[in-house]
């Protein structure tokens, strides 16, 4: 189980301009998010807080002002737990009010909110209510992007399951946010980018995969992975960690900043 604190693990979208002051609705162009009816892209940075259930404390308004005031982040990534511990499974209230209260914020600090079904397994039934919920209270804003499941494991074996699962939620979700940015999971814990890449999702538009990296556990032919994957897709890191895969290990800065280069 991953370790690393809220302030540890880095996103960063693969995208390379700033902001456009006109509007704040992000759109896929190519293998970029770009913002209102502009083509200037836009680049996404900032944390995670980890899942709500272990981390609950973060789950604030206070949090939200401190990553947007102190560390400059313009998105956070609000973890969801599923099933364990406490997770949206045993006590939804609780993880909708953690959830609901960072959303909240960010929107109030304009900041973009990643919505994340923090599982690794498929929960097709449980997920299309989550997202049913979020989207019905959030559809009217820009700020909301909905993560359909943080890292599918080896339960979740093939490429083809993966996207009929992504399928079924992005049809739930369009049925009531037409317009807002979702993040497509990819097989083996975010990795095997180019499976997705060589038979995207073409139902919808306005979306982007995820690639998620711990340089001190996976190799860095995954970038060469991720530079042939981004000639079909767009990708978001949505976790770039300096440490191991669990959490533990010495940080590889070096590694690490060659990501955040690349990204």
């Amino acid at each position: 189980m991953r370790k690393a604190m809220f302030v540890g693990l880095f996103l960063i979208a693969l995208v390379h301009m700033e902001l456009e002051n006109n509007s704040t609705r992000l759109r896929v162009k190519g293998n970029k998010i770009v913002v209102g009816n502009s083509d200037k892209g836009l680049r996404l940075r900032g944390v995670n807080l980890s899942w709500n259930n272990w981390w609950h404390q973060f789950y604030n308004a206070d949090t939200v002002r401190h990553l947007k005031n102190d560390f400059h982040v313009n998105v956070i990534r609000a973890a969801i737990g599923v099933e364990q511990d406490g997770g949206w499974e045993s006590n939804k209230q609780r993880s909708y009010d953690d959830l609901y209260a960072v959303i909240d914020a960010c929107i109030a600090n304009n900041v973009y909110v990643i919505v994340d079904w923090q599982t690794f397994s498929i929960k097709l039934s449980e997920a299309t209510e989550f997202f049913t919920n979020v989207a019905n209270k959030y559809h009217s804003s820009s700020y909301i992007i909905y993560d359909l499941l943080n890292e599918p494991d080896s339960s979740v074996p093939s490429w083809s399951a993966i996207k009929s699962y992504a399928e079924s939620l992005i049809k739930t979700i369009r049925a009531i946010d037409s317009s807002n940015l979702i993040i497509v999971p990819t097989p083996n814990w975010d990795q095997y980018v180019k499976q997705a890449a060589a038979d995207p999702i073409t139902s919808d538009s306005n979306l982007i995969y995820s690639i998620h990296i711990y340089v001190g556990t996976h190799p860095m032919s995954y970038m060469d992975d991720a530079r042939e994957a981004l000639k079909t897709i767009p990708l978001i890191g949505g976790e770039i960690g300096a440490m191991n895969a669990d959490g533990d290990g010495a940080l590889d800065v070096s590694k690490f900043n060659q990501w955040i280069d690349f990204l």
